[in-house]
């Protein structure tokens, strides 16, 4: 599109978005977690042959398309691109044909990256201190071509495995068999671009000829690279592994880099003004290794690494909607660009709000419910809800015969039926509510039966399971079954929550009482949450009386940080807890954690820190107990046995 035609659209998107330097920053033929996944699968999987039509060289005209259409694409779209719904014929896959001078040897392993074993500390060092040293986001850039330049000085020639996208070989090919194309070739450092993310290097097909596709045909590959006249994005190439050790540091370099324009650099930073640019790259540094090693539980941050890859692929969108513009745009093609642009911008406001500590400091929760209380009916009678496919004489003979009754097949109007002093009642079967979601008024909802077998599962396509706000809400001899939602299984925003005589069998994370809440936990199990079982906001209140808590932090990590399991306290100010005959076991945590802000804010804390540390777990009695009544928490007769950590641990954050 011309210069001149871009007046009808939104500046700022044109700048932010525009097909040039930053534009090929969120571009890559892999995403940063594919190619992970498909380094550590390229040391341990045996090559393997595939069904896949071979495209034809189409010469410099071809390949120029072809490189245009790999720059617009994520990895993950490009990949499903033979099944897209624009083909309206399906051809059927043809097998790649055989060589005649036998199958492509295996692929041999890559250097392992050090960046794996490097802790916060040295990963912040490393990017702030090293890379970038103080520098304006406006000279990231520069700041990192530099450094990979100085490391691929150490070595002029090297071996390594180029992985590319398979649509630059293949034009339809089966998408599970073919994550990447990889081919060990022999590359000669001569860049070709000043930006490191968009470096170029020298490559040709090293000997043996080897790929993680057995039957990928070595003239096919000669002809690709004659296309692109031996020349290959440097960021797509992994030193093999078994050279000099000059090899492994070239290794950490690219991984810094790939690495920097995955998770750290954001397409707004140079355009936005920050006075400590390195503060920022720390802050996501943070949040990246909180997401790693569970702080920020796996299904949360699997939502933010959705929104993250959501906003990338609207601005490639955008980006390609422009390209497509020949002319000046038209009302319509103007007001579609706007729309995109301001898709974008919702985008970047929510990932600045991940970012931002202050803004997440106490936990990704936010109010659900915005649904005003129904309060009481004008004539102020009760209802009871049966909820059963059919209802019989049996199922109220129980009840008194002023009792209001209405029978409902289905739990979410049931529900959406309630008003204040309600109760609903579920008979036996498996059910779904997203009104459970949508807790305001006082009810009672209890099974009849065994709990097991009043399973209420949640929807996977909704971000929360059971929230309240209600003044008091009750549920009784249920099974709460989490599938796929990433908030807590049970969220008490608000008001007083009872669970009683309840299995709690967590997917995302655990029971959540946020701040001013209260809860009642009896006689209840909660087991499998990435995270506490039960996790206490501070000012909470909280009661749990004969529950069991089981197996939860099941997000395994490396990491030492990783100490939620049974029961995690967060305390400024201190929630308030009295735990009952709980036994609490085989938690890959502690059994109850407690998290102090900072290291001063309980000196009494910090000596019964200082004296476990020379001890093990093992802690004072009378500095604990001092600690626990500084800190409202009351526990009698309790059994914490078997979990990964410990018992009873006080840490800072």
């Amino acid at each position: 599109m011309a210069s001149g035609s871009r007046a009808t659209v939104p500046e700022d998107s044109d700048r932010t978005v525009s097909p040039g330097r930053r534009g090929e920053k969120a571009v890559s033929a892999l995403t940063g977690d594919s190619v992970e996944a498909g380094t550590l699968k390229s040391a341990a999987s045996a090559v393997r042959s595939v069904v896949a039509s071979p495209r034809p060289v189409k010469g410099k005209a071809g390949r120029e398309a072809a490189q245009r259409r790999l720059q617009l694409l994520p990895g993950s779209q490009a990949e499903g691109r033979g099944q897209g719904p624009e083909e309206e014929e399906e051809e059927p896959l043809l097998p790649v044909p055989e060589q005649d001078d036998g199958k492509a040897q295996p692929l041999p392993p890559v250097c392992v990256s050090a960046m794996r074993g490097m802790w916060r500390e040295e990963k912040v060092a490393l990017y702030c201190d090293e890379v970038l040293q103080g520098c304006k986001a406006e000279d990231a850039d520069d700041a990192m071509s530099k450094y990979l330049s100085e490391k691929l000085r150490l070595k002029g020639t090297w071996l390594g495995v180029w992985k590319t996208n398979p649509e630059l070989f293949f034009v339809k090919y089966e998408e599970a068999s073919i994550s990447f194309v990889g081919i060990l070739v022999e590359v000669t450092c001569k860049l070709r671009q000043s930006s490191s993310s968009c470096f170029k290097v020298t490559v040709s097909v090293a000997e043996p000829f080897s790929s993680n596709i057995a039957n990928i045909p070595r003239d096919l590959v000669d002809e690709i690279l004659e296309e692109l006249e031996h020349s290959v994005p440097l960021l797509e190439v992994y030193p093999v592994e078994g050279q000099d050790s000059d090899l492994h540091d070239i290794a950490l370099a690219l991984e810094v880099v790939r690495f920097f324009y995955d998770f750290l650099w954001r397409d707004w930073d140079d355009e936005e003004s920050c006075e400590n640019y390195t503060a920022l790259i720390e802050e996501r540094i943070n949040l990246w290794c909180d997401i790693q090693d569970g702080t920020i539980p796996g299904p949360i941050a699997q939502r933010f690494k959705k929104t993250l890859e959501k906003y990338k692929n609207k601005r490639i969108e955008l980006i390609e909607y422009q390209s497509n513009i020949k002319e000046d745009p038209s009302a319509a093609e103007a007001v579609e660009c706007w729309k995109k642009y301001y898709e974008i911008v919702m985008l970047c406001g929510l990932l600045k709000m991940w970012e931002d500590l202050r803004l997440r400091v106490h936990g990704p929760f936010f109010p659900r419910i915005l649904r005003r209380r129904k309060g009481k009916r004008d004539f102020g009678k009760t209802i009871t809800h049966i909820v059963a496919k059919v209802m019989t004489t049996d199922m109220v003979k129980d009840l008194s015969s002023d009792t209001l009754l209405q029978q409902h097949d289905d739990l979410d109007l049931a529900l959406d039926s309630c008003y204040s002093g309600d109760t609903v009642v579920i008979f036996p079967g498996e059910y779904q509510a997203v009104n459970l979601a949508l807790l305001t008024d006082d009810i009672v909802i209890k099974g009849i039966g065994k709990r097991e077998e009043i399973m209420i599962t949640s929807e996977p396509s909704y971000d929360s399971f059971v929230v309240s706000k209600a003044d008091n809400v009750k549920l009784m001899h249920l099974s709460l079954i989490q599938q796929g939602t990433v908030d807590g299984i049970v969220v008490v925003e608000s008001g007083h929550m009872t669970l009683e005589n309840c299995v709690l069998k967590c997917e995302g994370t655990g029971v959540c009482v946020l701040t001013g809440a209260a809860l009642t936990i009896t006689d209840s199990e909660i087991t499998g949450a990435q995270g506490a079982g039960v996790e206490l906001y501070p000012g909470s209140i909280a009661i749990l009386e004969r529950n069991e808590i089981h197996h939860c932090n099941n997000l395994r990590t490396d990491s030492s940080k990783s100490t939620l399991g049974g029961v995690n306290m967060k305390v400024l100010p201190a929630p308030k807890l009295k735990m009952t005959n709980n036994h609490i076991y085989n938690n890959n945590g502690y059994g109850v954690s407690i998290l102090q802000p900072t290291e001063q804010f309980f000196i009494v804390a910090e000596e019964a820190l200082s004296k476990g540390a020379a001890s093990g777990d093992k802690k004072d009695d009378n500095m604990l107990s001092k600690v626990m009544q500084n800190l409202n928490l009351e526990m009698n007769n309790n059994k914490i046995e078997a979990n990964l950590k410990g018992d009873i641990r006080i840490v800072t954050s």
